[in-house]
């Protein structure tokens, strides 16, 4: 393993993911979004320069072997008050042993953490519509999507840019409009709405129980779209598998561009372990497909190279 040290926590490692770094860092922030959601910060300004929309890191609780492994994390954003990318915040729902732990995680403690890991999101359609469709807590990936997507945000530095003044990455076309559809199981588990409140971003929801937006699946909202002459021109989509192999359907029914961001478990982060592997098609052929890693190859994948 090929190791570079910056600094007494902090391990660069450019033989296994290039521009990836691991640390050790502390806890800023920790509050309630929903019902059983909480979004968490940590204090880690590379990171934080670095990651782009859609990538990833893994979060570890040091000094324990249980759990062993770390878990990976979408970015939720990276901006603290004064405009700064000074930290990583992530959104989780409490349902194993690690995020339990971490329900408890107060400012000042110390977490395991590397990255950025993985690959975003493709440019968004040029002045066209796109669509983001976020089931449970998939909505995590799409704040800072929303935001890079309507020009309100820049995310990205080049790693060796990390002096004062230093210029991050520029999306040079943006799209005319963005709308998030985001499904939930009911009005408590809906996460970050006052977020996404911004100019340029519509926001339409569904419950599975009709207690806020549309009654049903957040799949029905992107077939109104669809055929209430609503077509969006390109759509990425997180979230629970089922739902996303729905969007893909629907998608390529429709001819509609499509990336889904994987939500499979992960042991490493950086390809090592192979336990994320996921069919991509390779070819025409039913049988024309191989595994490839979601953390490397992945998370974001063009929907029609799946194989659910």
């Amino acid at each position: 393993m090929s190791q570079v040290i910056d600094d007494a926590s902090r391990v660069f490692l450019p033989g296994l993911v290039p521009d990836a770094l691991a640390a050790t860092v502390d806890v800023v922030e920790h509050e309630a979004m929903a019902r059983d959601t909480f979004r968490l910060r940590l204090r880690c300004p590379e990171l934080a320069r670095r990651i782009v929309p859609g990538q990833f890191f893994m979060v570890r609780a040091p000094g324990r072997d249980d759990p062993l492994l770390g878990r990976p994390f979408a970015l939720y954003d990276v901006y603290d008050e004064d405009g700064v990318p000074a930290g990583v915040d992530f959104g989780y729902i409490v349902v194993g042993k690690l995020t339990t732990l971490m329900s408890g995680w107060t400012a000042g403690e110390s977490v395991e953490v590397w990255g950025p890991l993985g690959n975003g999101f493709p440019p968004p359609p040029t002045d066209g519509h796109l669509m983001l469709v976020a089931g449970g807590i998939g909505q995590t990936p799409f704040l800072a999507v929303a935001r890079e997507a309507l020009g309100l945000r820049r995310y990205g530095e080049e790693p060796e840019a990390s002096a004062p003044g230093a210029v991050p990455r520029i999306i040079e076309h943006r799209p005319r409009r963005v709308t998030l559809c985001y499904g939930a199981r009911s009005r408590d588990y809906l996460a970050g709405l006052d977020d996404f409140r911004m100019e340029g971003l519509e926001v339409r929801l569904s419950t599975d129980d009709g207690t806020a937006g549309r009654h049903g699946f957040v799949t029905a909202l992107l077939v109104e779209a669809i055929e209430g002459g609503d077509r969006p021109d390109a759509v990425y989509c997180c979230g629970p598998e089922p739902m996303m192999h729905a969007v893909q359907q629907i998608c390529q029914k429709h001819a509609i561009p499509c990336w889904l961001s994987l939500e499979s478990p992960m042991a490493c982060g950086f390809g090592a372990c192979f336990s994320c592997v996921t069919r991509v098609r390779e070819g025409d052929g039913p049988d024309d497909w191989d595994y490839r890693r979601t953390c490397v190859e992945g998370p974001v994948f063009p929907a029609e190279k799946l194989v659910f």
